[in-house]
Order: C-alpha cells, then structure tokens, then sequence
C-alpha cells in the first residue's frame, strides 16, 4: 500500500467535496489515502514522502487562488521529480486552476502525472451519480498508477 496526499484549497467547499470523492477512488485502488486543506500545512517538510500528491484548487478570476500559488513555490523545495500525481478543482466560469495547478506538478516539479489531465467539476453538478463516479475514477487512476 502506497501513501496518497490530497492537498487542496477550497473557498466555499465545493472543492472540498470533489477531495472526498477523489480520496474514496484512491482508497478503492488499494491505497493510504490522507486529506489536508493547505492552509493547515505549516511546514512543507511535512508533506515530504508521499508516494503521489493530488492537489485540488477552485478557480477565481479565471486563476488559481493566490495561497494554492503560493503552496504550488513552497513544494518546489521538495523532491518530486517522478511522484505520482494529479490535480482538480472546481468552478462556476471558465474552470482554468486544476489545468495551470496540473502544468506546474507536470512541467515545472516533473512529476508523472495522470494520463487523465486534470479533473475539473461543475459546481452545480457535484455530488451527482455522474460527478462522484467521475472524482473516483480519477483518484483510482492516480492510484492505480502508483508502482
């Protein structure tokens, strides 16, 4: 059994709820499975080990919130070269975060992530038989991804 961190940023809770339903796939693979809002690690060197990270952020403005920016430069001190990873969120608009979030872990940490991309959810439709399936496939596919 592999350790999963799902660290996310939620300002209403929607995304809080996709984290859940993200956790249960994750779970059902077979993993360990921990969930953390952001704003709760104080020290970075905490999230340090785990075997795979899926990191959720709601857009704003068409962007990521400004403490999952500031989260996504604190990670960059840790050794995340070949982790396992994936990243969501959710939104009202345009739906951006969970894309830019995904580029950083892919592009800038050189993490493997998901062949699934990111996983962006509706507002409106979390919590429906579509969208729960939806999050646990996706926290399936990180960990079923975990060697």
């Amino acid at each position: 059994m592999k350790k999963v961190l799902i660290a996310y940023a939620s300002r209403t809770g929607h995304t809080e709820k996709v984290a859940n339903y993200i956790a249960e796939g994750a779970r059902m693979s077979g993993q360990e499975v921990e969930l953390k809002k952001i704003g709760d690690i104080e020290d970075i060197q905490s999230i340090a080990g785990y075997d795979g990270y899926i990191l959720g952020c709601p857009t704003y403005h068409r962007d990521m919130i400004g403490s999952m920016k500031t989260f996504l430069f604190k990670m960059e001190n840790l050794e995340l070269m070949g982790k396992v990873g994936g990243a969501f969120g959710s939104y009202t608009h345009s739906g951006d975060a969970p894309k830019y979030v995904f580029d950083t872990m892919q592009y800038v940490f050189k993490m493997d992530m998901t062949d699934l991309g990111s996983l962006n959810v509706l507002e409106g439709e979390i919590g429906t038989p579509d969208s729960i399936k939806a999050c646990q496939d996706y926290g399936k596919s990180v960990g079923e991804k975990l060697p």
